[in-house]
């Protein structure tokens, strides 16, 4: 295992005067905490962000526009003549921001809340009566080009449009499945379209009361940190504010862990529900909370029962979660109607699904392994909690002694996390050398070493990424492509986020603090670069080997972000290129010709274009006729590409036996792998993976190739 690198940030220099900050006031919705938030906030992103923006005229129309946008995406709430009015403020809000005024803020809350309740009615009003789907008329489902509505008038008719193309849809569908159940039993007898059409409208309507729902229990608050990261998002796109709930929420995604009962909650209607239970957790452990009981009351061991009926979700979660140890009890009602007091002792809950899980595979007489890493996460709190270096460094052990012939490194959709993780890993499949360079504003780099001359991996090693591959997934992909020492396979590139965020929790700079909990700032005092000196932002890592992608011609990177910084280089640090590999370069030619002549990629590719067409298509007919055969031809369209989704590899994948062992007694977690187990038997990108494995072995190994059937004879005689 590799030595735990602390990588040492230089401390943002937030002066003495931050300190001099005082809270005098509790109160439910105060001012001067909102005041405070705006002087605090803009105080350490200036003087802590990397490349501060300037706060000018500008930067008020940017935040300006990404606030109402914010506000009403889809422009179903405000009238024109609210946006002219909230214009006046386009140029003023730098000022304002200044003179922490919350004018322009009071404004838009007080009036999205009058037209909440006006769209609500209107909603409500338009769903009373049956639509005519016979009427020649369209839609524009385009929000970023439709203007607001000049009048309620309008915006009646737009609600009008929105919910008829919602309902016509449905009834579409309904009537398909009548039709079908008619063709499996003659004798059935379909539903009249008066009542479907009945059931739509019905279906609409509550679908409709639980999204108001949700937006009834956002406080204040919720949309003053709205508010508030329409300005840190000037900045750029990964400066945030973390409201105290979320501040929360992000540490347990990057730890991975929670104290609580670990269970999954949603809301449905006025209840909470039983989502899932998280394997392992103290709810799972005492299987008396099943999936689908609904929540009643939450007591704290003893003390009294809280009605939650009705409750913000959020604020039942505050009441169950608590310290390990603590006990709580719910009151819930099962499925046959029965109510029952379930009593739970809190502890330390794993969210498995962050962490890394490994399986393995055996083609053409080879065994290979596959490692999928979720996230970069670690532990803040405890340098002995888990952390993605140690953990890929077991598996890759485990992976070892099982006997394989190579090693795939999954980092698709595995949005980064933490930099030190980045260097463990790395240095696992390198003798040593720099990793990364690490730039502050003003600065020269600092060069990350892996200085362990112990390889934990020296064999065949390929890493998967995809555009949602992002930060550290990037670094990572990038050392070990610089080095030569693995191939990059994936998307075209990835996303392209080169930059180091640190969370600064603002409860530290405030003195005498009696309005509770502030949250914390989460921004960008850093860029890292490639050892080659290039830097990632924006650009991403290249793949060496680029597969299609149905997703590739969307815009989704970091390229395609407002305020993003830009890329640049620095000097390259010394390093040594891999050169254990003799066939590394013929590897990448044989994928490519394979890739060329793939039926599956091709359709991929295929089906790329086509999606990409689609996203522009924003017009759709309400008359009913027109509707249907315009869905006609989408479903013709799409069959075509249901090969994609079917696809299988014919491969076989397994859980190691330590794993084996533990799914053995948790079904829950048995399930989970055979879902994952599964979902890799149909991915040809992991198919294609595992044939570059196949060309970089070394020609000491002889591959045992024997076709299908033949094996099948052999076995037989």
């Amino acid at each position: 295992m590799k030595k735990k690198y602390k990588i040492l940030i230089t401390a943002v220099c937030l002066s003495v005067t931050l300190c001099g900050f005082t809270i005098n006031s509790k109160k439910s919705v105060d001012p001067e905490r909102d005041k405070l938030l705006l002087e605090l906030l803009t105080f350490v992103v200036e003087k802590g962000h990397y490349n501060p923006a300037i706060i000018d005229d500008d930067f008020s129309k940017g935040v300006y526009k990404d606030y109402i946008a914010g506000l009403d995406p889809s422009k179903r709430f405000f009238l024109q003549s609210d946006i002219n009015e909230f214009s006046k403020f386009e140029l003023e809000l730098d000022d304002q921001l200044t003179n922490k005024d919350l004018t322009f803020f009071n404004l838009t809350y007080d009036r999205l809340i009058l037209r909440m309740e006006e769209s609500k009615k209107i909603s409500k009003e338009v769903l009373s009566t049956p639509f005519d789907y016979k009427m020649e008329e369209d839609f524009n489902v385009d929000s970023d080009k439709a203007p607001y509505a000049k009048n309620i008038k309008e915006l009646k008719e737009k609600w009008r449009k929105q919910i008829k193309l919602s309902t016509l849809s449905s009834l579409t569908d309904k009537q398909k499945l009548e039709e079908d159940k008619k063709l499996k039993d003659p004798t059935y007898i379909v539903k009249p379209d008066v009542v479907l059409e009945t059931e739509t409208r019905d279906s609409s309507l509550n679908s409709l009361n639980e999204s108001f729902g949700f937006m009834y229990e956002l406080k204040r608050d919720d949309w003053f940190t709205l508010y508030i990261n329409s300005i840190m998002s000037q900045f750029d796109p990964h400066t945030t504010y973390f409201a105290p709930e979320d501040k929360e929420r992000f540490d347990t995604s990057m730890s991975g862990k929670f104290e609580g009962i670990g269970a999954q909650l949603q809301k449905k209607n006025d209840y909470i529900e039983v989502l899932e239970l998280i394997s392992g957790g103290p709810a799972w452990r005492g299987k008396q909370l099943v999936k689908g009981d609904l929540l009643m009351k939450v007591a704290q061991s003893n003390g009294v029962p809280v009605d939650v009926v009705g409750m913000r979700l959020s604020d039942v979660v505050k009441k169950i979660k608590g310290p390990k140890g603590s006990e709580v009890r719910l009151t819930v009602k099962k499925a046959d109607g029965t109510i029952q007091v379930v009593p739970i002792i809190r502890d330390v809950v794993e969210i498995e699904e962050t962490y890394v899980k490994s399986s393995v595979v055996e083609k053409n007489g080879l065994k290979y392994g596959v490692i999928y890493l979720p996230k970069f996460y670690l532990d803040f709190e405890n340098k002995d909690g888990r952390d993605a270096g140690k953990d890929i460094a077991l598996e890759v052990d485990r992976l070892k002694k099982t006997g394989v012939n190579g090693i795939v490194l999954d980092v698709r959709d595995d949005g980064g996390g933490s930099l030190s993780t980045v260097v463990d890993i790395a240095g696992l499949f390198i003798e040593q050398g720099p990793i990364v360079q690490v730039k502050s504003a003003g600065k020269k780099q600092q060069i990350l070493y892996d200085t362990d001359e112990k390889i934990e991996w020296d064999g065949p090693l390929v890493i998967m990424v995809n555009e949602f591959s992002a930060s550290a997934s990037e670094i990572l992909a990038a050392a070990i492509q610089d080095y030569k020492r693995g191939i990059i396979i994936g998307s075209k590139q990835t996303y392209g986020k080169g930059t180091v965020q640190k969370v600064i929790d603002l409860n530290l700079y405030v003195h005498n603090n009696t309005a509770g909990d502030l949250g914390a700032l989460k921004t960008t005092i850093q860029k890292f670069y490639r050892i080659n000196g290039g830097s990632t932002q924006l650009q991403g890592v290249s793949s060496d080997i680029v597969m299609p992608d149905r997703y590739a011609y969307l815009k989704m990177g970091e390229r395609d972000q407002e305020h993003a910084m830009p890329w640049d280089k620095i000097d390259p640090a010394p390093y040594t290129v891999w050169s254990a590999t003799s066939n590394f370069e013929q590897a990448i030619s044989n994928s490519k010709k394979r890739i060329e002549k793939s039926i599956q990629f091709q359709l991929i590719e295929e089906n790329a274009k086509w999606i990409d067409t689609r996203s522009t298509e924003n017009n759709y007919s309400l008359h009913i006729d027109e509707f249907k055969v315009a869905q006609n031809q989408i479903e013709e369209m799409a069959k075509k590409y249901k090969p994609i989704v079917n696809y299988k590899n014919n491969l076989k994948f397994t859980s190691l036996p330590y794993e084996l062992e533990v799914i053995s007694k948790d079904p829950v977690l048995k399930e989970k792998r055979e879902r994952w187990h599964e979902s890799l038997s149909k991915d040809v990108y992991v198919e294609e993976a595992l044939n570059v494995l196949d060309d970089l072995q070394p020609k000491s190994i002889v591959k045992t190739s024997i076709p299908t059937d033949k094996k099948r004879r052999l076995v037989k005689s």
